[in-house]
């Protein structure tokens, strides 16, 4: 074949296919830029009937998706590509993909089961496959945590669902189960009532819940108090941090002793 024959045939695509090239792209870009608006006006309309933040992100990706999967259909069928031929060989390839991507199918399976049965939502602290920290988003196939260190955890959903999942924020409020040790030569009474003092003059607590003071344990070097009270979740953190500097103080101006490890070295003296 001569360069002839070659530039006639180029020529000859560029008559055939050019303005169904141009028109392809134009219908994209104007097609993806549509999709786009019309994704968030859906969004934007779901959020008087959808509280759920992640549940109106995971709908609206999913309509995107399909709209895009219907763009592009119709563009291949500018080129006179059988869309049913095309959806049996699109469908076979989603057969075969979906057996290799087993566990990404299971992701997206629990993901939709999370936004459904509503185990957590977005700002709750919980912990899941193994991991702790606030939700930051739920996606399709995983869950983002913000952990107490603020680095991100990316939680694939199939391990959540699988597993047993805490959350700490649902009740709006959690209990503190804190150990308080004391010597065996300190005045028990005195140290509880010293104890419920610190208790109830804390800031931000809910006493009309309900707390409790009592000895639990008689343990190798000192007598335990367990001490429970309650305090929403945004003042949890902070009720820790007052009650055991105000124990340590308090406890220190009425000599009242905090025992600790200690080891007593004897040497004998060899003749």
């Amino acid at each position: 074949m001569d360069f002839e024959q070659i530039w006639e045939s180029i020529r000859g695509f560029v008559a055939t296919y050019a303005l169904q090239v141009v028109g392809a792209i134009i219908t994209l870009i104007i097609g993806f830029w549509v999709i786009s608006r019309i994704t968030r006006v859906i969004q934007k309309a779901m959020k008087p009937r959808i509280d759920d933040e992640a549940i109106r992100n995971f709908l609206g990706t999913l309509i995107s998706l399909l709209l895009k999967a219907l763009l592009i259909l119709s563009v291949l069928s500018m080129f006179g590509v059988e869309v049913t031929s095309f959806i049996a060989i699109f469908s076979a390839l989603a057969f075969a993909v979906g057996l290799a991507l087993q566990g990404n199918l299971a992701n997206f399976a629990s993901g939709v089961l999370i936004l459904i049965f509503k185990f957590f939502k977005i700002g709750d602290f919980v912990e899941v496959g193994g991991h702790a920290g606030t939700v930051k988003d739920i996606h399709i196939f995983h869950t983002e945590l913000v952990a107490l260190d603020n680095r991100i955890i990316f939680v694939p959903n199939g391990q959540i669902t699988s597993n047993a999942i805490q959350n700490y924020t649902i009740q709006g409020m959690r209990r503190h189960d804190l150990t308080v040790g004391i010597g065996y030569d300190d005045d028990i009474d005195k140290a509880r009532q010293i104890i419920e003092d610190i208790v109830k003059g804390l800031p931000n607590i809910e006493l009309e819940a309900g707390y409790d003071i009592f000895v639990k344990e008689l343990a190798d070097s000192s007598v335990n108090f367990a001490v429970r009270f309650m305090a929403k979740n945004d003042n949890f953190w902070p009720a820790y941090k007052v009650f055991f500097e105000r124990i340590k103080k308090e406890f220190d101006a009425n000599d009242i002793g905090i025992p600790f490890p200690q080891m007593d070295v004897h040497l004998d003296k060899l003749d």
